[in-house]
């Protein structure tokens, strides 16, 4: 892993904060649950120990990263005479009226042409790399958690550990979605972690009927307005 410059980041975001995922399919940076809560992701000020949350195909690759028009869905594909495989990142805008606060950065990763394999690495690194943090593997997942804070990493894949994080290397066949989830519920924290449904496209339905209600109100006509 190396440092990369700041133009091959894409950002995604649920209006309470963002994170940063990388032309290579890592996640660099996030702060959960707001923008000026401590890190989780910190990799783009250390690569040695600030954390990140990588999924990229294990082939040698081209990289593209866009966004889905009108949207803050961020797509970033993976291109390889072997097979094409992408990576859709996105945080769910979460109803205001519900009492549970629920942030989550949803990872729906295809295989668009071939069959392409993948591998994901999961390794937080809690408020800059300053507090150490507990792993518990879970049956469908783990569970990250310091004092106070707990987040959990819900995968249809089994889960090994590795060092303070995870790991996992699957396969998906043309057409065939998988999706991960990392979670946090803000004022509880003892519930509800692993509840969060692998059901990526209709998160992903609603997460772009979100974005694009909020453009439709956008009354920029400039250089960058989209077609």
């Amino acid at each position: 892993m190396a440092y990369k410059p700041i133009e091959s980041y894409g950002v995604i975001g649920d209006l309470h904060t963002v994170a940063l995922v990388g032309m290579d399919g890592s996640i660099d940076w996030c702060c959960l649950p707001h923008f000026d809560s401590p890190s989780i992701f910190a990799a783009i000020l250390d690569e040695h120990k600030g954390g990140f949350f990588k999924i990229a195909s294990l082939y040698e690759a081209q990289h593209k990263q866009m966004y889905l028009p009108d949207s803050n869905v961020l797509l970033t594909r993976f291109l390889s005479p072997e097979g094409v495989g992408e990576v859709v990142d996105f945080m769910p805008v979460q109803d205001q009226s519900r009492g549970r606060k629920v942030h989550q950065i949803v990872r729906v990763v295809r295989a668009v042409r071939g069959a392409v394999r993948f591998r994901l690495e999961c390794q937080p690194a809690f408020d800059y790399a300053r507090r150490p943090h507990q792993v518990t593997m879970e049956g469908r997942g783990a569970v990250f958690e310091v004092p106070g804070m707990r987040f959990s990493l819900v995968s249809r894949f089994p889960l090994a550990r590795q060092g303070t994080g995870v790991a996992t290397e699957f396969l998906l066949h043309p057409g065939e979605p998988s999706t991960f989830i990392l979670r946090q519920i803000e004022d509880d924290n003892d519930s509800g972690l692993m509840e969060a449904r692998l059901v990526g496209t209709q998160l992903l339905t609603q997460t772009l009927e979100f974005w694009r209600r909020w453009v439709s109100k956008c009354r920029y006509d400039g250089r960058w307005a989209s077609g």
